[in-house]
């Protein structure tokens, strides 16, 4: 027992349950083939390890197919960029069986390399390694599949920091000047709001409150729902719109609709954003900017982070931490108040002072 070479490739033979047991290590170095071989023996030894028939073994094309078909189809806003990432992670892993990834992960940093080298983004990769790993943890803990999860064993690079971009005051009446009414009003929610995009495309009337002045958004990447009380100039630019939708032959549920009052999509909402910024000469700038200028005006003015959060509907605290920095700045207004408190006090000793002598 132990391993043994065929051709070019180590196999490894061992007992499990009474029976002799032959299995390729699928390698040509004796090193690694000695390593899965212990790996083995020790899952063996723990009784951790089960024999698979030949023709049960699943491949990662069959483990993403599944996924594809079953999880990503369920997300629709990521399954374009899935499906993207998949261009490239197949070509490498799709004939590899679960069972040699989990146990060679040394495959996924060579992967690593070669994806750099041909000029993959830090962040591209990791996206891609990111729906590797989730496909492996249904594989692992839901079908049953494989045992480990290889991409867990592999670190992911570092990206460059989010890049902080919020309109100013002057550049967003600049922008509002040039856009259409329909635009404008999309524009304008968002800044006031915080909505993501999608959340801003699919908000029903029926979440919206105009007495109590309050919109219910239900989270699409969060899944959960939040309530955003309305500025002002939303509260009166949704009046506007509830009373024209009532008259428009083109009736629909959603909020914002384009010209014709059919649905906006998010492609019309693109274009139609991208020249409103050329008219205006704002470079540098995307729609998803909007949620960016409205959490950093609310740090601006002092706004604890605690409600940005709640407001943007972030899950994790530290998500919400990259406005620390406008927060710090409006927090001299805090110190400023403790200045004014000290040389009042040192006033009143000085008084005291001089009454007691």
């Amino acid at each position: 027992m132990g391993i043994y070479k065929r051709g070019k490739t180590w196999w490894m033979s061992f007992s499990y349950d009474g029976r002799q047991v032959r299995r390729s290590t699928e390698t040509d170095d004796r090193k690694l083939a000695e390593k899965i071989y212990h790996k083995v023996m020790t899952e063996v030894a723990e009784g951790k390890w089960f024999e698979r028939p030949r023709d049960e073994e699943k491949t990662f094309g069959e483990l993403m197919e599944k996924y594809m078909d079953e999880h990503s189809v369920l997300k629709k806003r990521s399954t374009s960029r899935d499906t993207a990432s998949l261009k490239h992670l197949l070509p490498f892993f799709n004939n590899y069986t679960l069972t040699v990834l989990a146990q060679r992960p040394e495959l996924i940093n060579r992967y690593k390399v070669e994806r750099l080298k041909s000029g993959a983004a830090p962040a591209t990769l990791n996206r891609e390694l990111a729906l590797m790993k989730h496909a492996f943890s249904l594989a692992v803990r839901e079908w049953q599949w494989v045992q480990d999860n290889p991409v867990k064993k592999t670190s992911m690079e570092k990206e460059k920091p989010p890049k902080d971009r919020w309109l100013t005051g002057d550049e967003e009446k600049s922008l509002l000047t040039v856009m259409p009414p329909w635009l404008r009003d999309v524009t304008l929610f968002a800044v006031d709001t915080g909505c993501r995009r999608g959340e801003i495309l699919s908000l029903p009337w029926k979440c919206v409150d105009l007495e109590k002045k309050v919109v219910t958004i239900f989270g699409q990447k969060t899944g959960e729902w939040r309530g955003i009380p309305l500025t002002d100039r939303i509260h009166e630019m949704l009046l506007v719109r509830s009373t024209t939708m009532k008259v428009r032959p083109f009736q629909n549920d959603v909020v914002f609709t384009n010209p014709l009052g059919m649905p906006l999509n998010i492609h019309e909402l693109r274009w139609s954003f991208e020249e409103a910024l050329k008219k205006a000469c704002i470079e540098e700038f995307r729609f998803h900017d909007l949620r960016h200028t409205f959490a950093t005006r609310l740090a601006q003015n002092g706004v604890d982070l605690f409600t940005i959060q709640k407001l943007l509907g972030h899950k994790s605290y530290a998500t919400t931490q990259r406005y620390t920095h406008h927060y710090t700045e409006s927090l001299r207004r805090g110190i400023s108040v403790l200045d004014h408190h000290i040389k009042n006090e040192q006033v009143n000793l000085t008084v005291s002072t001089n009454l007691s002598h």
